[in-house]
C-alpha cells in the first residue's frame, strides 16, 4: 500500500496502482443557502418527486390558514396555472418584510431566506395561538424549490414587492405606498424547479382534496380554488363549511344514518411531561353512525392527519371502553362471547376530530401524525365521559349503535372462521392427485405447458381422457351444477366442495375482497400450476350455462387469471360434415352454410355434433384438444367489466332490469329458441 497526496493506492494482482481517496479533516462540509433545500428536498419536503412539491404548496397555504384562524381574513384563492405555477392569496396581516432592528437584518431574508426562522417561536402565543405551520421552513424552503418565486405583499400603508430565481433574490425589496387603502394581504407565486422535484405537475385533484378538507377544519372560510383552463380563461370551485365538522360529517353520513350528528368540543391544559411546560390544547369531534357509510379522519392545527397518531390512539380507547360497557351493563353479550373491537365500531362510525393545541410534536416535517402524549389523554377521557353520558341521554340511539356493532363483530368473526377454513382447504402442497377426487393430473411439471381442461362430468371426462395427450394437458371434471358466485356469499362458495377443489388445482389462492377478510386475498401467480386454464363444455343450453357459471366462479375468485389472459374457452363444433372420405367441422350456422356451399353438385352429410361424452377420441384430439387444429377463444382482459355487467343482469338479482333485458332483445333469439 502506498501512500501519496492526501490519497491512498492499493496494488492490485498485476501490480497497478489504484487511487481510494481518504477520509480525513478536510473531508467534512455543509450545504449553504438554498443547496439546503436544493441538494436535498426529501428531507425537508419528505420526498424529491410529486409528494414532496405537493407538500411545498401546503406549506405556503398553511401561513394563509393561520391567519384566517386568527381572524384575519376569509376568503384564500389557490390558482393552477398553464405553466405549473401556483399562487396563494390571502387576506391576512402580511408577514413583515422590511428592516429588523433586532435582528440586524430585512425581516424578508429571515422568512424567505432563513431555515428555522419566524413568527411562532416566541411560545408566548401572542401572534398564532393554534399554529399550524410552526417550523419556520415553508416558506424558505418553498423559495428555495422554486425555478421563480415572487412575493407581493401589502401591510403598514405600503405595497412591498421581492422576486427570487433558483433560490436568489434578484432586485432587492421594492416598497412604495399601498394602492388598496387599509386593506391588508399576501400574494405568492412560484414554479417548482425540475432541477429540484422529478415531477412538478401537481394534479388538480390534489388542490381540491387539499382545500376542501381545509374548508372543513376552518369554518366560515371560504377556499377557492381557480384552474387556468386556457390562456387567461379559469374555471372556480369554492369550498366552505359554516359549521365546519358537523357540516362535514351530516354530508358524509348521506340521509338515513344510524344516528343523527353530534358535536362536542372542549379546552384543556396540561404537559406531556412533568418537566415539560404547561400547554392548551382545544378538542372537538363531530360523530354519527351509520350502516351505510365509514369514514374516520383527524386534523390537528388544521392539519390532516393521514396517519393519525394521538387522536387516532384517543379515540379507538375511548369508543372501545365506552362501547364495551354500555353492551355489559344492557346484557347485550351472549355467554362466553368476546368483547368487541374498534373494526367492530368502524365499519358503522363516521367521526372527524378537529384538534388545535399551542405546542405540538408532530413525528415528522410532513405533518402526518402527531404524538403529544397529553393530547391523547386529554381526548381519551373527554370522549369517554363524553360517551357515558350520550348512551344514558339518547337510550334509543344506544340501543342501534350496539346492535349495529354487535352485527360487525359476529360478521367479522364468522368471516374470521370461514377465512380459517378455506386457509385449512386450500394449504399445503401435498400431491393434489390424492386428494381432489377425479382429478387427473399430466406428467410433465414444467408450468409453462402445463394445460387444464374443466369438463362437465364423467363422460365428457372420459372422452377428453382417451383423447388428450397425457404428457401436458390435465383434466378437472365438475361434478354436477356449480354454484352461481355472483349471488352467494363466501361462507356458502367455500362450502362447494366443487369449488374448492377446483381452487386447489389451480394452487394460485383466491381473491377476497371483504373488508372482515382482507388477509384472505392469498392470490400468487407465481404459485399457478398451469399456463392455461381451459373450460371445455358441451355447445347446447346446459354447456354455455356451466360455462358461464365456472367463468363467474372465475371473475369472483381469481379475477387476475382472466386479467392476465390465463383463461381460454375450447369452441366445440356444432356440424360434422362428411362427403365421400372427406370430414369438415363447423363451429357456427354460417360456416355450415360456407362449407355446403363448397360442395354444391356433391353427395354429402350433415350431422349435429353430439355431446363431448359421445364424441370418438380423434374427433375430440382433433376438434378440441390439439393445439394445432383446436379453436380456443382466449377470455380477454377488456371484456371482464363487460362479462361482469351481464353476469350480473343475467345472474344476479336484478329482476326487473332482466325482465327489461329480455323484453328488449329477446326477439334477436327467437330463431334459436327450442319452443317445439
Amino acid at each position: 500500500m502506498l501512500l501519496h497526496c492526501g490519497f491512498f493506492y492499493c496494488e492490485d494482482e498485476k501490480g497497478m496502482a489504484q487511487k481510494k481517496a481518504s477520509y480525513g479533516n478536510e473531508s467534512i462540509s455543509a450545504l449553504k443557502g438554498a443547496d439546503r433545500v436544493r441538494k436535498r428536498p426529501s428531507v425537508i419536503f419528505g420526498s424529491d418527486g410529486l409528494e414532496g412539491c405537493e407538500h411545498a404548496v401546503f406549506e405556503i397555504m398553511s401561513n394563509a390558514i393561520d391567519e384566517a384562524r386568527e381572524g384575519h381574513g376569509s376568503l384564500i384563492t389557490v390558482t393552477r396555472f398553464l405553466d405549473k405555477s401556483i399562487q396563494v392569496e390571502d387576506q391576512g396581516r402580511g408577514c413583515p418584510v422590511d428592516w429588523n432592528e433586532k435582528e440586524q437584518k430585512y425581516n424578508w431574508e429571515l422568512v424567505f431566506c432563513e431555515l428555522y426562522a419566524g413568527g411562532k417561536y416566541g411560545g408566548d402565543g401572542d401572534n398564532y395561538e393554534y399554529s399550524l405551520g410552526l417550523n419556520g421552513l415553508g416558506s424558505c424552503a418553498t423559495q428555495y424549490a422554486s425555478e421563480f418565486f415572487d412575493a407581493t405583499i401589502w401591510r403598514d400603508g405600503f405595497k412591498y414587492s421581492l422576486h427570487f430565481e433558483k433560490g436568489e433574490n434578484v432586485g432587492g425589496l421594492h416598497k412604495e405606498p399601498t394602492d388598496r387603502g387599509k386593506k391588508t394581504g399576501s400574494i405568492f407565486r412560484w414554479k417548482p424547479d425540475l432541477e429540484v422535484f422529478t415531477d412538478i405537475d401537481i394534479p388538480v385533484d390534489y388542490y381540491t382534496d387539499v382545500m376542501k378538507r381545509q374548508a372543513v377544519v376552518n369554518a366560515g372560510v371560504t377556499f377557492r380554488f381557480r384552474e387556468e383552463t386556457s390562456a387567461g380563461r379559469f374555471s372556480t370551485t369554492d369550498f366552505r363549511y359554516d359549521n365546519g365538522i358537523l357540516d362535514y360529517v351530516t354530508e358524509l353520513a348521506g340521509e338515513e344514518p344510524l344516528t343523527q350528528p353530534v358535536f362536542w368540543q372542549t379546552e384543556r391544559k396540561g404537559r406531556d411531561r412533568a418537566d415539560k411546560p404547561e400547554y392548551k390544547v382545544k378538542l372537538s369531534v363531530s360523530f354519527c353512525f351509520s350502516n351505510r357509510v365509514s369514514v374516520v379522519e383527524h386534523y390537528h392545527n388544521s392539519s390532516w392527519l393521514e396517519h393519525g397518531g394521538s387522536p387516532e390512539k384517543a379515540m379507538k380507547s375511548a369508543f372501545v371502553s365506552a362501547l364495551d360497557a354500555y353492551l355489559k351493563q344492557q346484557n347485550k353479550y351472549q355467554k362466553n362471547e368476546a368483547k368487541i373491537s374498534f373494526n367492530d365500531i368502524q365499519d358503522a362510525l363516521v367521526l372527524v376530530s378537529n384538534n388545535f393545541s399551542t405546542q405540538t410534536s408532530y413525528e415528522n416535517q410532513t405533518k402526518k401524525a402527531i404524538n403529544n402524549k397529553f393530547v391523547q389523554e386529554a381526548m381519551t377521557d373527554f370522549l369517554r365521559a363524553q360517551l357515558e353520558v350520550y348512551f344514558i341521554e339518547n337510550p334509543q340511539d344506544a340501543q342501534k349503535i350496539a346492535e349495529q356493532v354487535l352485527i360487525n363483530k359476529r360478521s367479522r368473526e364468522t368471516a374470521e372462521r370461514t377465512r380459517l377454513n378455506i386457509k385449512k382447504k386450500l394449504s399445503g402442497s401435498m400431491d393434489i392427485s390424492n386428494r381432489v377426487q377425479k382429478f387427473v393430473d399430466c406428467r410433465t411439471k414444467d408450468v409453462s405447458r402445463r394445460e387444464l381442461y374443466i369438463v362437465e362430468g364423467d363422460s365428457a371426462m372420459g372422452a377428453v381422457k382417451l383423447s388428450r395427450d397425457a404428457e401436458y394437458q390435465g383434466i378437472m371434471p365438475v361434478r354436477g351444477k356449480i354454484l352461481n358466485c355472483l349471488k352467494a356469499d363466501y361462507a356458502k362458495i367455500f362450502k362447494s366442495e366443487i369449488i374448492t377443489d377446483l381452487l386447489k388445482v389451480l394452487g394460485c389462492g383466491v381473491e377476497v375482497k371483504d373488508k372482515h377478510v382482507k388477509d384472505l386475498a392469498a392470490f400468487d401467480l407465481e404459485n399457478l400450476r398451469w399456463n392455461k386454464v381451459v373450460i371445455c363444455t358441451d355447445a347446447d343450453v346446459d354447456g354455455f350455462q356451466i360455462r358461464t357459471l365456472i367463468l363467474t366462479m372465475l371473475y369472483r375468485l381469481t379475477p387476475t387469471l382472466i386479467q392476465k389472459g390465463y383463461v381460454y374457452i375450447a369452441e366445440s363444433p356444432l356440424y360434422e360434415i362428411t362427403c365421400k372420405e372427406k370430414t369438415w367441422f363447423a363451429y357456427s350456422d354460417k360456416e355450415k352454410m360456407d362449407i355446403v356451399a363448397g360442395l354444391e353438385g356433391k353427395k354429402y352429410d350433415i350431422q349435429r355434433s353430439k355431446g363431448l361424452g359421445e364424441n370418438e377420441p380423434d374427433m375430440m384430439w382433433l376438434t378440441t384438444m390439439n393445439p394445432a387444429t383446436r379453436r380456443l377463444i382466449k377470455v380477454m382482459p377488456e371484456d371482464v367489466e363487460r362479462t361482469a355487467y351481464f353476469f350480473d343482469l343475467l345472474l344476479g338479482d336484478d329482476l326487473q332490469g332482466r325482465k327489461s333485458h329480455i323484453a328488449d332483445n329477446g326477439y334477436k333469439y327467437l330463431e334459436l329458441a327450442d319452443i317445439s
